[in-house]
């Protein structure tokens, strides 16, 4: 908007120049409109052509003054207004639109709060898995550099009602806060938890009190930059082959291998057998690392053959994304298809 109005004002401007020189020239000069109008535009232009009547001392003079107000500011104004459409300033506006309106329709998405190095990070991944989500952020100019990359954004305070609430966190499935103070990731986990009382929160924690006032206020996790890098440099350090595996095998930017977790629901292919006759690896190539029963609260790490799948317990399993999504097929519901 700010933009718009500056080129509204400065077409504005180029009419009442033109207006005013017009005006004096069929006065001085006594020249009807459209002779008028020419010498306006020979003398703001400095074009050079003869004079449409004889020019008398007060013309003389106000043409001086014609051509020292408008040379130089026409073609500034011009050269603005240029650049306004050479930018694409309406097909900007028609991305944005676009934009606003794909997240009017959004459901089951991940909300991200804050687009600083660590949101920019879980930015990075949501896109490679190519999950729905968008980004609330108050710096516009990050929001642009998002824009250029197709994220959907929204410019806003990530605490305030209004904006979540444009971020459809009714319909969300997890929200991430990831802003650069605790205090303002306090107040949008409580905020976020009062609007949606099932939504998924992980969230951001720099000073070491963080944690439990976060999770006090409704974040189901809480991640610390500085306690992840310091275990990830000591990791390095003691076990510096695993941490390659890990990095460069696992967590490579293609994301080639992938850990997930899968819910196994009632009438799929999987319930009801043992892992054995579920031939979870014969079928899609994953490798089962571990399983969590319903009404346990840790999860069996290296289970055996004989371990029953049963209606929602839940599958850790390692592999590409093809295969984990061949894994969500077999764990879905069946009597849905139907």
């Amino acid at each position: 908007m700010t933009n718009i109005r500056r080129v509204i004002q400065l077409i504005l401007f180029l009419i009442l120049l033109l207006s005013v020189a017009t005006t004096g020239y069929m006065i001085l000069l006594d020249l009807t409109f459209l002779d008028a109008l020419y010498m306006t535009i020979i003398t703001i232009s400095t074009v050079g052509y003869t004079e449409v009547a004889e020019m008398t001392p007060a013309g003389q003079v106000f043409t001086i003054f014609v051509i020292v107000t408008s040379v130089g500011t026409v073609g500034f104004v011009l050269s603005k207004i240029g650049s306004f459409f050479k930018r694409g300033y309406f097909s900007e506006k028609w991305r944005e639109t676009r934009m606003l309106k794909a997240i009017e329709h959004m459901e089951n998405h991940y909300i991200v709060a804050g687009a600083g190095e660590t949101g920019n990070n879980v930015i990075k991944q949501f896109l490679n898995r190519k999950v729905p989500f968008v980004v609330i952020e108050s710096d516009q100019q990050v929001i642009d550099e998002l824009v250029d990359k197709d994220v959907n954004c929204i410019h806003g305070d990530a605490t305030h009602e209004d904006v979540l609430e444009r971020a459809r966190i009714h319909k969300a499935k997890g929200f991430v806060a990831a802003l650069s103070k605790d205090a303002d990731n306090l107040f949008a986990v409580l905020t976020a938890r009062q609007m949606n009382a099932a939504l998924h929160i992980v969230a951001r924690a720099i000073d070491h009190t963080a944690p439990m006032k976060l999770k006090r206020a409704g974040a189901n996790f809480t991640i610390s930059p500085n306690e992840i890098g310091g275990r990830k440099m000591a990791a390095m350090m003691l076990k510096p082959s695993t941490t390659y595996f890990m990095d460069n095998v696992i967590h490579t930017e293609d994301i080639t291998l992938d850990l997930e977790e899968i819910e196994i629901h009632e009438n799929s292919e999987l319930c009801d057998k043992p892992l054995k006759k579920a031939n979870i690896s014969g079928k899609t190539g994953l490798i089962v690392l571990a399983i969590k029963h319903e009404e346990d609260d840790i999860f069996r790490f290296n289970p055996g053959a004989d371990e029953y799948l049963k209606p929602k317990d839940k599958i850790i399993v390692i592999g590409q994304n093809e295969q984990i999504e061949m894994l969500r097929d077999l764990a879905k519901d069946l009597s849905d298809d139907g």
